[in-house]
């Protein structure tokens, strides 16, 4: 169906003191928001600090009903505070039910979730991601993701030989051929439920599991920018107290130094 009404989840902290990774997250939001004008945009804001910087430039409303009509707007529709410091999966589990029955109820057409990704302890990745609706995966997609894992194997024996297991791709192929003979079943299975069942039963397990991986992602990227940050402030507060002290040192040298030379010429004077 026509994409008109989005729900847009943002994932902050709720803390500081981690450099730009709360800026780089809102104003990828921001950049988002943007590129859906005209249309409805519900926002809900997962950490304070989102919270306080959607606060300000949005006002807050209630969840747009079904059926309910109204100008294009960006509104903020919900707040999530202090979820982080102590992730379950059962928040994610919730807002993953409330999220399908508003979008079977069709008061939202997509949803979408901008969150942190952790890549290292020194580096995180911006991610917009689609989770509603459900892409379907194509020829295309499978043939990249083949591609993908075969680049993941190479280097996989890469880093075995460095570790200095002796693994070659030949000594892969074996196991690829059993493990391909008993890819496809020689029967074709009759399942209890519908795929239609199916689908309703796993969509809400699916989408939990979506929100409550970027959650992980962005504690643990979180974690990593306030140590990176905290470190170069504490390394920068270094250089700064040896520089101070290299200048008190000098200072009080010239003072001494100048004390010295008018003893010494007093004494000469007499």
């Amino acid at each position: 169906r026509e994409e008109q009404n989005i729900l847009l989840l943002v994932v902050t902290s709720d803390m500081g003191k981690a450099g730009a990774f709360n800026a780089n997250i809102l104003k990828a939001a921001m950049r988002f928001l943007d590129s859906k004008s005209g249309k409805n945009i519900e926002v809900e804001a997962i950490g304070r600090k989102g919270r306080d910087f959607l606060r300000r430039r949005f006002k807050a409303a209630e969840p747009r009903k079904s059926g309910a009509a109204g100008s294009a707007q960006t509104t903020l529709v919900g707040e999530q505070i202090g979820v982080v410091a102590k992730l379950q999966y059962s928040f994610a589990s919730e807002m993953a039910e409330r999220i399908i029955e508003r979008y079977e109820k069709t008061e939202i057409d997509s949803v979408y979730i901008v969150f942190n990704e952790f890549k290292s302890v020194i580096a995180q990745r911006l991610v917009v991601e689609q989770i509603l609706p459900v892409e379907q995966i194509g020829t295309q997609t499978v043939a990249e993701a083949k591609e993908m894992e075969i680049e993941e194997k190479k280097r996989a024996i890469e880093a075995a030989r460095g570790a200095g297991v002796g693994l070659r791709l030949a000594d892969t192929r074996e196991a690829d051929a059993r493990a391909a003979a008993f890819a496809t079943a020689p029967v074709d299975y009759i399942y209890e439920q519908s795929p239609r069942e199916l689908f309703r039963s796993l969509l809400p397990k699916y989408i939990g599991i979506q929100i409550f991986r970027a959650l992980l992602e962005s504690v643990a990227a979180e974690h990593a920018a306030r140590m990176t940050a905290m470190e170069s402030a504490t390394n920068n507060a270094t250089d700064m107290i040896d520089s101070l002290t290299l200048q008190m040192n000098r200072i009080r040298q010239a003072k001494i130094t100048k004390e010295i030379i008018e003893i010494v010429s007093g004494a000469a004077a007499l």
